[in-house]
C-alpha cells in the first residue's frame, strides 16, 4: 500500500520507485579489475572537476540523465557510465590497445637498453613515464562495468533492498518508450527549433511494486521474510539509525494494528543486528505502557518481541524495571497455566497435573459485582466464559478471586482479560510467551549481578531482583513448576538461581512451595534444578523435626522429601553429580536411588498439594499456602541403616563393593559409635496407633484409609502452623509427630536393639580400621567398654553356635584391627581385661572344633579372628606378657593347627605364631607345645607347579593355594622362631636350641637359605629331588623326615609327649657315606663345578687345611713315585684338589667401583697364600698324574692374581713346575704348564728363578723337539717375554744369542707364530741365514743340555744352573753383518723392509766412519759399506730422514777434504745422498760441503758427475738454505772451476753426461735470486759459456738414479720367509704320549 504522506521520509509513491539503485555493487575498478563499491554522494556529481571536452560533457549531462531514473540509494550513484554502447566500446578498445602497445614492449625494450646501453628518445622517455593514480576527483572510470551491469539487469532480483523481475523491466521499457515518443513529437511539432529533453523531471512508475510495503530504502515483506536468516555480519542495512527512526516514526503515525505490528516486527529486526549503532530507545516506557493497555493479542506479543531486543541495551533494562516492566511481565507469566494442550511427558504421573475435562468443586472460586454491586459466586472459570458470552460480564466488571488484594475490572485482570476480552491471533503460545518472558527476565537479572568482580556482595539488593523477590511476583514465577512444560520448568530453575543468588530473601522462599513444585518435575533436564536446590536448600529459616536424622537433615528443607544420602550427595558432590543420581539408578553405599523411588516422591508430594494444581487451571493468580510435609519413608531403605554419608549395608558388602572409598573415616567413626550407643540404648516407641488416631481428631475403634489421614493431618497442620498460629507449635508438633509414626508404622522395627544393625557397625568399624589404619592410628578406640561386652554375653550365651545372628564373630574381628592399628588401642583392651575375655572364647570354640567343621562355622570364624587378635597383641610388650601368663592359650593355637582341612585356621594360627616368635620365652613355650611338628609337615603340602604355572588363582576358590601359602607362612614361623632373620623389621631373639633342631632335620643348607631366599624357592627344593653341592634331597630323606615328624605329632596331640630332643638326633641315611668339607658334598660339586658356591673363600680355607691335614701321608707316597698309586685317602686328596680347581676357577675376582679406576676385588684365590710349597711339592708325585694334573690347574688358576704371583716367587719353587714340563707323562698338559710360567714372568724374581734353574733351556727343548705347534709358539712366547724383563731380559737375551740367530730372537718376541715358521724353513736374506744343518746342531746340543739339568734337578731341586761358556752355535759365517744385516744379500737386496731401519742407519754410518777413519785401509769392507749406503739410501729415501737427529752428516762431510783418493771418493758418494733430502740439506748448510765437494772433485775427476748433481740439489733448494750454499759456492771458486772443466777434456766413463751436469749446476746458480747477477757476470765473462748457455742438455742426463754409477741388485722381496727348503714333517702320526691334551680334571 502507497503511502504519499509529504514530509514523511520514504513517503514517495511506491510507483515511481526506481530499481536500478541496487546496481552499484556491478562497478569494475579500472585499477584492480575486481568488483567493487565505487560510490559518490548524488549532490557531489555536479562538483566533479574534469575537462570539459565534449565527450566527457555529454557523459556527466548522461550520468545526470541515468540518475533521474535509477535509485538514489542512500544518496549514491555509480559515476563511470558513457553514454552509449558504441563510445563504451570505443573507450575499451582504446585502453586495450594503449596497455598491449606501451606496456609489455616497454618493459621487454627497457630489458634491452639497459644492456645495450643505448640512449632513450623523447618520446621514449615520455611513453615510459612513470604511473601515478590520479587524484579521486580527477579519476575516470572505464566502462568495464557494463557488461556485468546488463548481466545483472536482466536477472530477477527479490532483495531488501531491490525488487526486479520482468514486469518492472517491462515497466521500464513502456515507460521510456513513450517518454521517446512523446519527446519525438515534440520535436517534430517544433521543426528546427533546438529542442531540450527535461531529464530532472523523469520518473518511472512501477505499478506492479505498488503494494510493496515500502520504508525508507527496503521492502518491509522481503526484510521480514529473512529475519531469520540475517546475521549482523550479513545485515543488508545500511545507515540503520536513519532506517529505524524510519519504522517508529510510520509505527507512531500509522492507525493500523497490523502495520504497527509489522514495524515492531521490523523495528526488533533492526534493533536485534544494529543494537550497538543505534544506541539506547527513548520511548522504552512508552513501549512498557502500550504493553500494558494494549488488548489485541498479536500486537502484545510484537511488543514482547520489541522488549526482548530493547533489552540488549542495558539502559533500555533500567527504563523497562522503572516503568513497571517487572509487574506487567509477572502478570503475563500466569498465562501460561492456561496452555492446556501442550504435550504430556511420557513419565509423567496422573497424579500431577489435572487434564482440562476435570472439573472439582474447589475451582469455583471467582466472584463478580452486579449491575448493582452485589457479589455473586463463586463460579469456575468456564462459568465465566460463559457469562461473557451472554454479556453478563462486561469489561468493566468487578472481578475477585484467591490471590488478588482486592475488586478488579475485567480488563486488569490478566487471566480475563486475555482470555475473555483480547482480540487478534497470537503469535506465540502460551508457554512460548512465558517463555520468551523468562528468558528475558534471565537477560535482565544478569545485567545486575549480586557480587563484584573480586566477590563483594552488593547492597542494597539490585531493584530488578529486589522486586522479582516480593509477593507480587516470586510465587507466580514459582507456581511456573507446576505446568511441568521442560523449558518453562529449566527457566524457572535458572532465572531463580540468579534472583535469589545473596538475596535476604531466600531463606524464606521455601514459604512459596518451590520445593514441593520443582521435584515432581519429572523431566530429565535437571541440572538448573540440581543448581538451584544446591544453593538453597541449606539456607531456608524453617523448624524441622528433632528426629529427623543428622545434623545435615536438621538443617536442610529437603530433609523430609528425599533421603538422606541424596541430601548429602547434594550437599558433598555439587549439582552435576547430583543431578546424575538423580536422573539413574544407583544402589551404592553413598546413595541408594532409582525411578521407582522418584516416582513415589512425586505421589507423595502430589498427595501433599492436593487440588493446587488443577486450581491454578481456574485461577492463574491463586496462591499456594504453605504446609511441611511428613517425612516420606521409602520401602527400597526398609533395612537400611545410614550413618555419616553411608549405607553401611552395602558399605558391609565387599563383594559388591570392595574397595569403595570413605571421604573421612574419622567422621564416619564417630557417627558410627554414636549409631552404637544409640542402637544399644534404643527403647520401643511410647505411641501407640490409638493415640495417633486420637492427636488427628479420628475414631480409634476404625482403622482409616491413607487419604482421611492425610487430610485430618492437612486440616490441623494448617491451624496449628507456627506461621499462621504461634501458640499452636506444640500441637502441630504433636500432629507431625502422630502424622509420621501412622505413615512408617509398617516400617520395619524391633522392640530394643536390633542384632543385625549392631552387626552392621561392627563391619563398618572393622573397614574402618582395616583401610585407613594409618589415619587412624593416633585416635584411642572409644568403644572398647561395648566390645568386651558384646564379646563377652555372646560367649557366655549358651546359644552361641545356634543363634540367626551372631556378633562374636564380628565382635573379634573389630578387637584385631583395633589393636593393629594403635599400640594404644592394644594397651586399652588389656588394661579393659580384654585380652583375657578372648581367651575364654577362644578356649570355647576350640573345643567345638572337629574333622567335620566347616570354614562358615561360628567356631571357625571366632578361632580366626582372635587368632589374629593375639597376632596383633603380639607386636606391644605388655601384651606378651600377659599372653605368657594364659599359659593354656599356647596349647589352644597348636592344636588348631592339627585339623589340617580348616586351612584357613591353620593360616591365621601359624601367622599368630610368627607373631609370638618375638619372645623367647613365648619361642620355648610353643616349642614344648610341639609347634616344630605341625610346622614342618605344612612345609611338604606346597606344590610349585602351582606358582610357576601362570594359572590365575585366589586363595577363596583354590584350596592348593591356601595350602602353598600356609606352607610359605610355616617356613616363616620356624626362621622366626630359630632367630634366622637378620632384616631389622623381621629380627627375633636367637634360639640356638630351634636353630639346631631345624639344622638336623631339614640340613644346615636348607636352614641357610631360609633368611636369604624366598619362601617358594625353599619350598620348591624341599618337595622336590635336588642333588646339589650343599644338598642331597630326595624321596628317600623326604618320606623319612615326614614319616618322623608324622609320628611324632599324632603322638603329642593324643598324649601331649613327643621326642624329647624335638628331632636334635635325628640323622639322613644318604648322607653317612658322604665327604663333606664346609657343609659341601665334595662328590657332587666335582660333577657340578658351576655350581654357586655361598662362601667360596671359607670352602677354599678348609679345602686347603684338609689337603695339608693329609700331607703327611701324601709325601709318604713319594717313595711310590715311580708306580701307579691308588688308595681311598689319596682318592679323596685328589677330590679336594679338583673341588679346590673348581672353587678357584669359578669364583674369580670381579671389578668394583671404587676411588681408584681399574681396580679388581680379588677372587678366592687369595687364600692360597702360604700354601703353595705344599702345592708345588705335589707336582713330584709322578705316580700320580691326577694329582699332578689338578694341581696344575690349581696354580694356573691363581697365577691371575699379583699377590699369588709375588707368594710363589717368594716360595722358590718353579723348579718342580720345571720337572713337571719335562715329564713324560705331562707332555699333554704342557700348554698348562706353559700358561702357569707365561703369568709367572711378569714378576723379575721369577725370571731370574727361571734363570737360574735352568728354564730357558727347557722351554728350548720344547721349542725345538714338540711336535705340537701351538705349544712350540707358547714356549717363543714365553722365552719373548722373558727377554722383555727390564732386569734379567738381556742376560737371557744373551744365552738365546748364543744358540739362536737374534733375527729369530727377535721373532720371539715379536711374533711367536713367525718365529716357529721361521726356525722351521730354511732362509738367506739380509736378516737371517738358516739352514737344515744349523737346526740339527740347536737341537741335539739343547737336548743334550736340558737332560743334564733334568738329572741334576732331580737329585737337588736347590741346584743353581749355568750356561756353558764353550757352547756357541750362533755364527756369521765370514759375513758383514751391521746390525743384525748381512750387507752383502741388503745390496743385493736394497729394497729389503728392515725390522730396525733406525737402528741399522745409525750402526751403518758408524761403521762407514770407522773405516773411513782408518784410512779405508780395509778397502773391501769399505766398498761394501759404501755400496750399501748409496743402493739402500737410494731405494729408500725414507731412511735419510733419521740422519740429522744422528749427527752423522758433520762428521761425513769433513772427509770430503780428505787426500786419500778412497775416503773422498766414499764421502762424495754418501753427500750426494744426503743432498736428494730438503732435512738433510738444511744441515748441509752449516758445513763447507761446497768446498769439500770441490775438494773432491780436484782430487778424483771420476766423481765429477756425481758432485755436480749434488751442488745442483744443494743450489735449488728451497728458501735461505739454497741461497746460503750459492754463496758457498761463490767463495769456494765453483764457478771458475766448473767452466775450467768445461774447457778441457774430460777423462771420464761418459764426458758428455759429466758436462751436462756441470751446466746444469751452473744454471742453477743463475737461477738464484739473490746471487743470480752476480753468477751471470761471472758466466758472461767466459767465452766457453756461450757454447752452453743457450741450450738445452737434458738428453745427455741419464734418466737413472745416481745409483746407476754403482752396480746395484734388483729390489726383493720384504721379509724373513723366502724361498728356502722348509724342513720336511714327519708324515707319520705322533707319538700317543706326545698328544697334547687340555687340563682336564680326572
Amino acid at each position: 500500500m502507497a503511502d504519499k504522506t509529504p514530509g514523511v521520509p520514504g513517503g514517495a509513491s511506491s510507483g515511481s520507485l526506481r530499481p536500478f539503485r541496487a546496481l552499484r555493487f556491478w562497478i569494475q575498478d579500472d585499477n584492480t579489475h575486481m568488483l567493487v563499491n565505487t560510490w559518490y554522494p548524488t549532490n557531489e556529481i555536479y562538483k566533479l572537476r574534469i575537462r570539459r571536452t565534449g565527450e566527457e560533457q555529454t557523459a556527466i549531462t548522461e550520468n545526470r540523465i541515468l540518475a533521474g531514473f535509477m535509485p538514489r540509494t542512500q544518496g549514491y550513484v555509480p559515476v563511470t557510465l558513457l553514454p552509449n554502447e558504441s563510445g563504451a566500446k570505443h573507450m575499451e578498445a582504446y585502453y586495450e590497445a594503449y596497455l598491449e602497445k606501451h606496456v609489455d614492449d616497454r618493459f621487454a625494450l627497457q630489458h634491452w637498453r639497459s644492456r645495450m646501453k643505448r640512449e632513450k628518445s623523447v618520446e621514449e622517455k615520455f611513453r615510459e613515464r612513470p604511473l601515478v593514480l590520479r587524484k579521486r576527483r580527477e579519476k575516470l572510470k572505464a566502462t568495464a562495468n557494463w557488461p556485468l551491469f546488463y548481466y545483472k539487469f536482466n536477472r530477477d532480483h527479490a532483495l531488501p533492498n531491490l525488487i526486479w523481475n520482468y514486469k518492472t523491466r517491462e515497466e521500464l521499457r513502456v515507460a521510456l518508450e513513450a517518454e521517446m515518443r512523446a519527446f519525438n513529437e515534440d520535436r517534430d511539432v517544433r521543426g528546427n527549433m533546438v529542442i531540450a529533453w527535461n531529464h530532472l523531471e523523469f520518473e518511472v512508475s512501477y505499478p506492479s511494486l505498488k503494494d510493496e510495503i515500502k520504508i525508507g530504502d527496503y521492502y518491509l515483506r522481503i526484510l521480514l521474510e529473512q529475519e531469520n536468516s540475517t546475521s549482523p555480519e550479513d545485515s543488508p542495512i545500511r545507515k540503520s539509525y536513519e532506517f529505524f527512526n524510519d519504522l517508529y516514526h510510520r509505527f507512531l503515525l500509522t492507525p493500523k494494528v497490523t502495520m504497527k505490528c509489522l514495524c515492531l516486527q521490523a523495528m526488533a529486526l533492526v534493533y536485534g543486528l544494529h543494537h550497538s549503532d543505534i544506541g539506547s530507545f527513548n520511548d522504552t516506557r512508552y513501549i512498557v505502557t502500550m504493553l500494558s493497555r494494549t488488548c489485541d493479542k498479536l500486537e502484545r506479543d510484537r511488543l514482547l518481541l520489541f522488549l526482548n531486543k530493547l533489552i540488549l541495551e542495558k539502559s533500555n533494562v533500567r527504563e523497562v524495571v522503572e516503568a513497571g516492566g517487572v509487574r506487567i511481565l509477572s502478570d503475563l507469566l500466569t498465562l501460561a497455566h492456561l496452555h492446556v494442550s501442550r504435550a504430556v511427558m511420557p513419565t509423567q504421573s496422573n497424579v500431577i497435573e489435572a487434564s482440562p475435562d476435570m472439573a472439582r468443586d474447589t475451582e469455583k472460586e471467582w466472584y463478580y459485582q452486579g449491575t448493582n454491586k452485589e457479589r455473586a459466586g463463586p463460579f469456575s472459570f468456564k462459568e465465566l466464559k460463559d457469562f461473557w458470552a451472554d454479556g453478563t460480564l462486561s469489561l468493566k466488571t468487578l472481578c475477585w478471586a484467591q490471590g488478588m488484594d482486592g475488586w478488579h475490572p475485567l480488563t486488569n485482570i490478566p487471566q480475563l482479560k486475555w482470555s475473555l476480552a483480547a482480540t487478534g491471533n497470537a503469535v506465540m503460545t502460551e508457554s512460548d510467551l512465558a517463555t520468551l518472558i523468562l528468558n528475558m527476565l534471565i537477560t535482565m537479572c544478569r545485567y545486575f549481578p549480586s557480587r563484584t568482580e573480586d566477590g563483594a556482595v552488593i547492597r542494597p539488593l539490585p531493584r530488578i531482583k529486589n522486586m522479582l523477590s516480593t509477593p507480587l511476583s516470586l510465587p507466580h514465577i514459582v507456581q511456573l513448576l507446576l505446568t511441568f512444560d521442560p523449558i518453562l520448568v529449566e527457566k524457572v530453575a535458572t532465572l531463580l538461581v540468579e534472583i535469589m543468588q545473596d538475596n535476604p530473601h531466600l531463606s524464606t522462599i521455601y514459604t512459596t512451595g518451590v520445593f514441593f513444585f520443582i521435584l515432581m518435575y519429572m523431566g530429565s533436564n535437571v541440572l538448573p534444578i540440581g543448581r538451584f536446590l544446591h544453593m538453597s536448600h541449606m539456607q531456608q529459616a524453617f523448624r524441622a523435626e528433632e528426629n529427623l536424622g543428622g545434623d545435615i537433615m536438621q538443617q536442610s528443607i529437603l530433609g523430609q522429601i528425599l533421603p538422606e544420602a541424596m541430601v548429602c550427595y547434594l550437599e558433598n558432590y555439587g549439582p552435576d553429580k547430583f543431578a546424575e543420581i538423580f536422573l539413574g539408578e544407583f544402589d551404592t553405599p553413598e546413595v541408594i536411588w532409582s525411578n521407582e523411588m522418584r516416582r513415589l516422591m512425586i505421589e507423595k508430594l502430589a498427595s501433599h498439594l492436593a487440588d493446587f494444581t488443577p486450581r491454578l487451571m481456574s485461577n492463574n493468580r491463586a496462591l499456594y499456602q504453605y504446609c511441611s510435609i511428613p517425612h516420606i519413608t521409602y520401602p527400597q531403605l526398609q533395612y537400611e541403616l545410614f550413618c555419616d554419608i553411608y549405607y553401611l549395608k552395602h558399605l558391609c558388602d565387599t563383594e559388591r563393593f570392595p574397595d569403595w572409598p570413605i571421604k573421612d573415616p574419622v567422621a564416619l567413626l564417630k557417627r558410627v559409635l554414636t549409631a552404637w550407643r544409640t542402637e544399644v540404648e534404643k527403647q520401643p516407641s511410647t505411641l501407640s496407633v490409638e493415640d495417633a488416631y486420637t492427636e488427628l481428631g479420628l475414631e480409634q475403634d476404625t482403622r482409616h484409609d491413607d487419604a482421611k489421614i492425610r487430610k485430618a493431618y492437612f486440616r490441623l497442620a494448617q491451624k496449628y502452623h507456627p506461621d499462621k498460629n504461634p501458640d499452636g507449635r506444640d500441637k502441630f508438633e504433636r500432629v507431625n509427630r502422630a502424622y509420621e509414626f501412622l505413615c512408617s508404622r509398617s516400617a520395619h522395627s524391633v522392640d530394643g536393639p536390633d542384632p543385625k544393625n549392631i552387626l552392621l557397625i561392627l563391619r563398618t568399624q572393622s573397614i574402618l580400621f582395616s583401610r585407613y589404619k594409618d589415619v587412624l592410628a593416633p585416635y584411642k578406640y572409644a568403644g572398647y567398654p561395648m566390645l568386651i561386652k558384646t564379646i563377652q554375653l555372646e560367649a557366655d550365651d549358651e546359644q552361641l553356635f545356634s543363634k540367626e545372628t551372631s556378633l562374636l564373630a564380628a565382635a573379634a574381628e573389630l578387637t584385631y584391627h583395633t589393636i593393629n592399628c594403635s599400640a594404644l588401642n592394644a594397651e586399652e583392651l588389656r588394661r579393659e581385661r580384654g585380652l583375657e575375655v578372648l581367651q575364654g572364647a577362644y578356649n570355647r570354640c576350640v573345643n567345638v572344633l572337629n574333622a567335620s567343621s566347616k570354614p562358615s562355622d561360628v567356631a571357625v570364624q571366632v578361632c580366626i579372628n582372635i587368632a589374629r587378635c593375639y597376632t596383633a597383641a603380639a607386636s606391644f610388650p605388655m601384651c606378651r606378657e600377659k599372653l605368657i601368663e594364659m599359659s593354656h592359650f599356647i596349647k589352644d593355637l597348636c592344636h588348631t593347627l592339627y585339623f589340617k582341612n580348616l586351612l584357613r585356621v591353620c593360616l591365621v594360627g601359624v601367622e599368630c605364631v610368627s607373631a609370638l616368635a618375638v619372645d623367647h620365652i613365648l619361642q620355648m613355650n610353643l616349642l614344648q607345645a610341639g609347634i616344630i611338628w605341625h610346622l614342618l609337615l605344612f612345609l611338604f603340602s606346597y606344590d610349585y607347579t602351582l606358582d610357576e604355572g601362570g594359572v590365575s588363582k585366589s586363595e577363596d576358590s583354590n584350596q592348593q593355594e591356601m595350602s602353598n601359602q600356609l606352607a610359605k607362612l610355616s617356613l616363616c614361623a620356624c626362621g622366626r622362631l630359630a632367630g634366622l632373620y637378620t632384616k631389622e623389621e623381621e629380627t627375633t631373639p636367637s634360639n640356638t636350641v630351634i636353630h639346631g633342631v631345624l639344622q638336623k632335620l631339614l640340613t644346615p643348607y636348607v636352614v641357610s637359605l631360609i633368611p636369604s631366599s624366598s619362601s617358594s624357592e625353599v619350598l620348591k627344593i624341599l618337595t622336590s629331588n635336588v642333588q646339589t653341592p650343599y644338598l642331597i634331597w630326595d624321596n628317600g630323606t623326604r618320606t623319612q623326615l615326614i614319616d618322623f615328624l608324622t609320628e611324632n605329632q599324632q603322638t603329642h596331640v593324643r598324649t601331649g609327649q613327643s621326642d624329647p630332643e624335638y628331632g636334635a638326633a635325628f640323622e639322613f641315611d644318604a648322607h653317612k657315606d658322604e665327604l663333606i668339607i664346609g657343609g659341601v658334598f665334595i662328590r657332587v660339586y666335582n660333577e657340578q663345578p658351576t655350581f654357586a658356591i655361598q662362601k667360596p673363600k671359607e670352602l677354599t680355607l678348609e679345602l686347603l687345611q684338609y689337603i695339608g691335614g693329609e700331607t703327611q701321608y701324601v709325601h709318604s707316597l713319594l717313595s711310590l713315585s715311580a708306580a701307579s698309586v691308588s688308595h681311598p685317602r689319596l682318592a679323596r686328596v685328589g677330590d679336594a684338589l679338583r673341588a679346590l680347581v673348581n672353587v678357584i676357577k669359578n669364583n674369580p675376582g670381579r671389578d668394583r667401583i671404587t676411588s681408584h679406576e681399574g681396580e679388581r676385588e680379588p677372587g678366592v684365590e687369595m687364600q692360597c697364600i702360604g700354601h703353595f710349597k705344599l702345592l708345588f711339592s705335589l707336582l713330584r708325585l709322578e705316580g700320580c698324574v691326577s694329582v699332578q694334573q689338578c694341581v696344575l690347574a690349581v696354580v694356573e688358576g691363581v697365577t691371575g692374581n699379583a699377590d699369588c704371583v709375588s707368594d710363589i716367587a717368594a716360595s722358590e719353587v718353579l723348579v718342580y713346575l720345571m720337572l713337571a714340563l719335562h715329564s713324560p707323562s705331562l707332555i699333554p698338559d704342557r700348554m698348562t704348564a706353559l700358561n702357569i710360567l707365561h703369568a709367572l714372568m711378569s714378576n723379575t724374581k721369577i725370571v731370574k728363578e727361571a734363570l737360574s734353574k735352568g728354564a730357558v733351556m727347557y722351554l728350548l727343548n720344547i721349542f725345538c723337539s714338540s711336535d705340537d705347534s701351538e705349544v712350540r709358539e707358547k714356549t717363543a712366547e714365553l722365552m719373548g717375554k722373558m727377554t722383555c724383563d727390564k732386569l734379567v731380559g738381556p742376560r737371557v737375551r744373551l744365552i738365546l744369542n748364543k744358540i739362536l740367530p737374534s733375527a729369530l730372537v727377535d721373532q720371539m718376541r715379536d711374533s711367536p707364530s713367525t718365529a716357529v715358521h721361521m726356525y722351521e724353513a730354511q732362509h738367506e736374506n739380509p736378516e737371517l741365514i738358516w739352514t737344515d744343518d744349523s737346526r740339527v746342531r740347536v737341537t741335539e746340543t739343547v737336548s743334550r743340555l736340558v737332560e743334564e739339568i733334568h738329572l741334576q734337578q732331580k737329585e737337588d731341586p736347590n741346584v743353581v744352573w749355568k750356561f756353558p761358556e764353550e757352547v756357541t752355535l750362533s755364527s756369521t759365517s765370514g759375513e758383514v753383518v751391521v746390525g743384525g744385516v748381512y750387507l752383502r744379500l741388503l745390496v743385493a737386496n736394497p729394497s729389503w723392509v728392515l725390522r730396525k731401519p733406525k737402528q741399522f742407519t745409525s750402526d751403518l754410518f758408524d761403521t762407514l766412519l770407522d773405516l773411513l777413519a782408518k784410512g779405508g785401509n780395509d778397502a773391501e769392507t769399505l766398498e761394501l759399506v759404501v755400496n750399501t749406503v748409496v743402493s739402500v739410501l737410494t731405494a729408500q729415501r725414507n731412511l735419510l730422514e733419521y740422519l740429522p737427529q744422528l749427527g752423522h752428516i758433520p762428521r761425513l762431510v769433513s772427509h770430503l777434504s780428505s787426500k786419500n783418493l778412497t775416503v773422498a771418493r766414499a764421502a762424495t758418494l754418501a753427500t750426494h745422498q744426503f743432498t736428494c733430502n730438503q732435512v738433510c740439506s738444511n744441515i748441509l748448510e752449516g758445513t763447507e760441503v761446497v768446498a769439500g765437494l770441490v775438494s773432491a772433485m780436484k782430487l778424483r775427476p771420476d766423481i765429477v758427475g756425481v758432485a755436480c748433481e749434488a751442488l745442483h740439489n744443494l743450489f735449488s733448494g728451497s728458501g735461505l738454505s739454497g741461497t746460503a750454499l750459492v754463496e758457498q759456492g761463490l767463495r769456494a771458486n765453483v764457478i771458475p772451476f766448473l767452466l775450467s772443466l768445461l774447457d778441457a777434456k774430460l777423462q771420464v766413463q761418459n764426458p758428455a753426461s759429466t758436462k751436462a751436469q756441470i751446466v746444469t749446476c751452473l744454471k742453477t746458480m743463475a737461477a738464484s735470486p739473490q746471487h743470480s747477477e752476480e753468477v751471470v757476470s761471472l758466466l758472461e765473462k767466459s767465452p766457453v759459456w756461450a757454447q752452453y748457455r743457450d741450450q738445452k742438455h737434458d738428453l745427455f742426463l741419464d734418466s737413472a738414479p745416481v745409483a746407476g754409477y754403482l752396480t746395484a741388485g734388483t729390489p726383493g722381496v720384504a721379509g724373513f720367509l723366502t724361498q728356502g727348503n722348509t724342513r720336511v714333517m714327519s708324515s707319520t702320526p705322533p707319538s700317543v704320549n706326545n698328544t697334547r691334551r687340555q687340563p682336564e680334571l680326572p
